[in-house]
């Protein structure tokens, strides 16, 4: 599809939908052909003394002196989670780290993460680009300090102006900045400052609702009250967590000047109740990694931001937990990944 932007200059939007996932069938369930393997791959506590951090319920966030205030912890159970998480979109992304068409000769190639946190893709890239230049920045120094020689990290709050040059980067990517952006265009201007010409800015984002193609998520208790958790907070707040239905990252992309624009959407489903194996197994450990610290996504926006009643919280949590441990749920959230080119210089 095509669009106008206001000055006239053509921004070429193309748009990927994913199909309907199809379930497998009770006698495929009872057949124990969607297991959930229960033991999920236990990642080393990324621990760092450089800065204070804020002790709340009996988790950690970032430093209290920090100008940014973000909703999720950054010890070592958030961390377990986060590089699940990194799993599962490697695998929904059939084994690549991103979509934008980047040179293939990564040589001198200089690559932004931003929103790094373990540092797990700018490592991973790194090891698969051993000729680029990758840094990764956060709010948090939880990142390994054994990293291949090609990476480095820095604290960085990408909600304030850069402090990168102009034209830097070949790639940047950005990944799961959900609920902590309250601009996102500004976001994407900064990156497209930063970017060089011809080089590509990438957006993924999920949404932390639980969908399903057959209904059968529609009506429950638990994921109604899941969604208006996080729909509610970021109403209070002004930081949005509806990111693909609010379409900002095109609407953001194509402000900040953008070209080429790719859009693709994704169903990430929670369980291994797909037919399809290799969905199925996304399935398991979008499952694993929400489970893994599902108190680390829901407690600060629970009691701080919105200050529900404390005595809900947990019998909430159960709730959902049981709700996705159904075989009988399909539930799936959505992710969208959004890519653009800096025009070439005329």
């Amino acid at each position: 599809m095509s669009k106008q932007r206001a000055e006239g200059t053509p921004v070429r939007v193309a748009e990927s939908r994913p199909p309907k996932i199809e379930a497998l069938t009770e006698e495929e369930r009872h057949n124990g052909t969607d297991e959930l393997d229960d033991a999920a791959s236990s990642t080393a506590s990324l621990r760092s003394s450089i800065l204070e951090y804020r002790a709340l319920n009996g988790r950690t966030f970032h430093s209290a002196a920090h100008a940014a205030d973000y909703f999720m912890p950054n010890d070592g159970q958030q961390q377990e989670s986060l590089d699940l998480a990194h799993h599962y979109l490697t695998l929904i992304l059939d084994g690549l780290l991103y979509l934008a068409p980047i040179p293939s000769d990564s040589k001198g190639l200089a690559v932004l993460d931003i929103g790094t946190g373990t540092g797990i893709w700018a490592i991973d890239f790194a090891d698969a680009h051993s000729n680029a230049e990758v840094t990764g920045t956060d709010l948090s120094p939880i990142q390994p300090s054994w990293v291949p020689r090609n990476v480095r990290f820095e604290i960085e709050d990408a909600t304030m102006d850069w402090t990168f040059r102009a034209n830097s980067f070949g790639f940047i990517h950005m990944r799961y900045l959900l609920g902590g952006i309250n601009d996102w265009t500004a976001l994407f201007k900064q990156a497209y400052r930063c970017c060089k010409p011809g080089g590509w800015v990438e957006s993924v984002e999920v949404e932390p609702g639980f969908c399903s193609d057959d209904d059968t998520t529609d009506g429950n208790p638990f994921v109604e009250k899941f969604a208006s958790l996080f729909l509610e907070a970021g109403r209070k707040t002004g930081k949005s967590f509806t990111v693909p239905t609010d379409d900002v990252q095109r609407l953001g992309m194509e402000a900040a000047g953008f070209s080429d624009l790719q859009v693709v959407d994704f169903k990430v489903p929670m369980g291994g109740w797909p037919r399809d194996p290799r969905l199925a197994e996304v399935g398991r450990i979008s499952h694993i990694a929400l489970e893994t610290d599902i108190e680390g996504y829901t407690m600060m926006l629970w009691h701080h931001v919105l200050q529900w009643p404390l005595d809900g919280y947990h019998p909430f949590l159960d709730g959902v937990r049981k709700t996705l441990r159904d075989k009988r749920t399909h539930a799936y959230v959505k992710l969208r990944v959004v890519y653009g080119r800096k025009p070439e210089e005329i």
